[in-house]
């Protein structure tokens, strides 16, 4: 497993270890936002529930009257006076219009509140997008991915079911109950009062197992997301777990993980089960009831036969509501266990942000045209990843406006911790660095990058076509892609490739080399023409000929601009300007390799180890 697995962040934590767990009111009121962006189809689907309740009340009246009818008992007023055959023929056709009715509105409402809920969705999705995208590089280090991907797909989808399947089905289902209640009170009080009598102990019932349920779901959505890190841990080290025979190892591990997910999904059945079962249950002891009550009144001669008969189908569509409430209800549940996971990120806070515009006088955006090289200046800047160990400590020195400086030291010194201060990748614990003259922290992010390209270790690349991989979604004209390219001495390997510039690179560049990938990354840093040019280790991975076309056009990139570069080969630094030598996170050496070379310390015992290697 990664390190960051067995350090899982604050909200991955099991609901019985969460210090405090949002309501179910605070998480709706994160929701409600979402929902009134689409508040016009909301209320059309909820005006379409009136004309679906009333023909659900009307159609049992219906059917009762078609029986006194039949029996020659008293009937409503709009049947006096009318024939047997003229009576069924009317109540016929006014059935047949509330079936209509009915279906043909409980089509549209179903239809506007699925769309509402794919909308919503999509906003959700977008916006936890974005949040997860502006964190800082800290939350991804103590964050598995692949729980990052089960909040992006199988929570949110869960949210839409909030509304498409549960806040307004059971707004309808609630608004069904009532109108069947008032029906029933106008008919007969005491079938009516028996009926809302039943709904009490149930209704505690239902609510008590839905909250189990809600219970089994956060922790079967836990496992999911434990199960999907995982896997997406293995199939990026596909090579280590094959070349290693992990194989059987780690099947084991992934079934041991798949078999807890089973256990806590198996919980959230019994428990959903349960409330299916008794709510099946219950209803057929409501229409016995109705026919003990309902036959004694009829016996006593104080009930229509017909008017019985109603309530034994509004004993089922009473039921048939709460049944399904129960099932909606489940949706919500589940909803809001997803809520409350996507919530944990939505408050994540952002921990790198943009100053105020005019803040300290700073202006939000600087001026395009600046080009000039610029000043670096690390102000007694100390840094840790965790607050109690840094890795930086009491950094001071200064890079001037086009000098070329090269990090160096032992693995661990701290030299690609700088460059992530710099990037502001990272907050400094104290201390500041400032960019010609302004502390880092007063500028726009964009306007920071906008002024650096820094060239990584490993160049990744995303699925497209190679110019887009160059521009990267900046508008470049082809003319500058191709003079960007031709400047880094790349414009040859890509002329080979099948499709030249369009040619269309899998997922990470894996149809390219580990050389080939790098070369674009120089390609890409070129076009933007930055005054700061920072080279995290950026030639490691070329072989000899591929680098001699790198260094040749690196003079020409390194032209006029400032530069930090990093590498462990230190023949490759001879000629730049300074070089800074890192132990332990403090600054220890600094000069020229001669000079340092005649101090005979850590860099010239480095540099002497390197020869002997060779």
């Amino acid at each position: 497993m990664t390190p960051s697995s067995a350090d899982p962040s604050e909200w991955e934590r099991s609901p019985t270890r969460r210090p405090q767990r949002p309501t179910d009111w605070r998480l709706l009121k994160m929701l409600l936002p979402y929902a009134m962006r689409h508040q016009r189809l909301l209320l059309i689907s909820l005006i379409m529930l009136i004309p679906t309740a009333i023909g659900d009340a009307v159609q049992p009246i219906l059917v009762g009257q078609a029986i006194s009818l039949i029996r020659n008992e008293p009937v409503l007023g709009f049947l006096r006076g009318l024939t047997l055959a003229q009576g069924l023929n009317l109540l016929v056709v006014l059935l047949l219009i509330t079936i209509v009715v009915r279906l043909t509105f409980d089509g549209l409402q179903s239809f506007l509140v699925q769309k509402v809920g794919q909308r919503i969705t999509a906003d959700i999705r977008n916006d936890l997008f974005f949040h997860v995208t502006s964190l800082a590089t800290r939350f991804f280090d103590r964050t598995p991915v692949g729980k990052l991907i089960t909040r992006l797909t199988s929570d949110v989808d869960a949210l839409g079911d909030v509304f498409s399947t549960g806040a307004i089905g059971i707004i309808g289902n609630l608004f069904s109950i009532i109108v069947i209640a008032l029906t029933m009170f106008t008919l007969e009080w005491r079938l009516a009062s028996m009926l809302i009598a039943m709904l009490i102990p149930i209704t505690i019932l239902t609510i008590y197992f839905q909250r189990k349920y809600r219970q089994a779901n956060y922790r079967a959505r836990e496992e999911l997301s434990s199960l999907n890190a995982t896997l997406q841990e293995n199939i990026v080290g596909i090579n280590v777990v094959q070349l290693f025979r992990r194989e059987a190892f780690n099947a084991e591990l992934f079934r041991t993980i798949n078999q807890r997910y089973i256990k806590e999904v198996d919980r959230t059945i019994v428990f959903d089960s349960l409330v299916s079962a008794t709510l099946e249950w219950i209803s057929l002891v409501a229409i016995a009831a109705v026919l003990w009550l309902g036959g004694v009144l009829v016996l006593q001669q104080s009930l229509l036969f017909g008017t019985l008969a109603s309530f034994i189908l509004f004993a089922q569509r009473l039921f048939d509501p709460l049944r399904e409430f129960a099932e909606q209800f489940t949706a919500i549940q589940a909803g809001f266990t997803a809520l409350e996971r996507v919530s944990d990120i939505l408050v994540e806070p952002i921990e790198i942000r943009d100053p105020e515009v005019g803040e300290q006088g700073v202006p939000s955006v600087f001026p395009a045209s600046t080009q000039t090289p610029g000043e670096i200046r690390f102000d007694c800047v100390s840094f840790g990843y965790k607050a109690d160990e840094l890795v930086l400590r009491d950094l001071d020195f200064t890079i001037a406006p086009g000098e070329k400086v090269a990090l160096v030291g032992p693995t661990g010194a701290g030299k690609s911790s700088i460059i992530r201060l710099l990037c502001r990748l990272y907050e400094v614990t104290s201390g500041r660095i400032l960019l010609d003259g302004i502390d880092i922290r007063e500028m726009p992010q964009a306007e920071l990058r906008r002024r650096m390209a820094v060239i990584l270790q490993d160049g990744f690349l995303f699925a497209g076509d190679v110019k887009g991989n160059i521009a990267l979604g900046e508008n470049y004209s082809m003319a500058d892609i191709q003079r960007a390219a031709e400047q880094t001495n790349v414009a040859k390997f890509i002329e080979q490739l099948p499709q030249g510039y369009n040619t269309e690179l899998r997922q990470r560049g894996t149809n390219l080399s580990g050389g080939q990938k790098q070369l674009l990354a120089f390609a890409r840093a070129a076009i933007r023409n930055p005054p700061i040019l920072v080279l995290d280790e950026a030639t490691a991975n070329l072989d000899v000929g591929t680098e001699s076309l790198i260094q040749e056009a690196l003079e020409t990139l390194l032209e006029g601009r400032t530069a930090i570069i990093i590498a462990h080969r230190l023949s490759t630094i001879r000629s730049v300007d300074r070089i800074l030598v890192l132990k332990r996170g403090q600054l220890v050496e600094s000069g020229s390799h001669e000079d340092l070379l005649a101090q005979n310390g850590l860099y010239a015992s480095l540099y002497r180890l390197q020869m002997l290697e060779g």
